[in-house]
């Protein structure tokens, strides 16, 4: 016997008539009719007296009736348990590590799924370089990191995020190359370079320059590329970034790679750590739309 069932019966009974049960349960009278004749076949039993203008319940029907509030005050209270348990189980912190990307706004996404599902959970985001991310990932300074490729995960678990970030130089808007539609590699050769420090940054461009790293006319290093957009206005150098990373500014212009060089960002965690259970179902959240 379903329970959807045992709800229209229970509505019928209280309100006397087939239509204004009807009308309750926003479902059209036919449909509640048969509902009704089809519990009375299961049960061969008659539930109602069927008077001009009002539907009786017979001895049959009030017994059903008792036992079907009863049923149906149960079902309520456990549904109520699971999501008092699912509130009381979700409740507490998340520490996340996100580069400057595009892929933070696919952070702040999950993040408002997140707390419209679970909203006794508390959050803290860090806006940092990768490295100093990394290093608060590995001192269990924060649960979760959302990092650029090219990067080193093999001690991370990891879910690739489809949204890939297409790396560029910023130049200022006097520059001769700010004309040009995509940056060549022969553009590269000789420029002056604001670049990340990392390693891995600096490799990834010169394998796509097809030049050797100290060839390369590098200026300066960053860590954040916010320092250095008054810099490329002025013209003291064009910086290697991604797209949407900088505040771009009226002075300056993003001009994308060519051949394109694109690369994904990752959400990590640490293999061997144990993670809380919120953080767990925040991953899993992660898990469903991406993995």
């Amino acid at each position: 016997m379903e329970i959807r069932l045992l709800k229209y019966f229970v509505t019928i009974a209280e309100e006397g008539t087939v239509s204004r049960a009807a009308q309750v349960l926003h479902i059209t009278q036919p449909t509640l009719s048969r509902q009704l004749k089809q519990l009375e076949t299961d049960l061969d039993t008659e539930l109602f007296s069927r008077a001009k203008n009002h539907l009786q319940l017979t001895a049959a029907g009030l017994f059903l009736k008792s036992r079907a509030e009863e049923i149906l005050a149960l079902t309520e209270q456990t549904q109520q348990e699971f999501v008092d348990r699912k509130k009381q189980l979700f409740s507490g912190h998340i520490a996340l590590g996100c580069v400057e990307a595009d892929n933070s706004d696919t952070m702040s996404r999950m993040l408002e799924e997140f707390i419209a599902d679970y909203p006794a959970v508390t959050f803290s985001i860090y806006t940092e370089t990768s490295d100093d991310i990394v290093d608060r990932l590995d001192k269990g300074l924060i649960d979760l990191a959302i990092l650029l490729e090219p990067i080193n995960t093999e001690k991370y678990h990891k879910i690739v995020l489809p949204h890939t970030e297409r790396w560029g130089l910023l130049v200022s808007n006097e520059a001769f190359l700010t004309e040009s539609q995509v940056i060549s590699p022969a553009d590269v050769i000789g420029t002056p370079l604001l670049i990340s420090g990392r390693p891995d940054v600096q490799h990834l461009v010169a394998s796509w320059a097809r030049c050797p790293l100290n060839k390369l006319n590098i200026i300066g290093n960053f860590n954040l590329s916010f320092n250095i957009t008054s810099l490329v206005a002025r013209q003291v150098g064009a910086a290697v970034c991604i797209e949407g990373a900088p505040n771009y500014g009226s002075a300056t212009k993003f001009i994308p790679f060519a051949p394109a060089v694109q690369t994904n960002c990752v959400l990590a965690w640490r293999r061997e750590r144990e993670t809380s259970p919120v953080v767990r179902e925040f991953i899993r959240y992660f898990r469903r739309a991406f993995a």
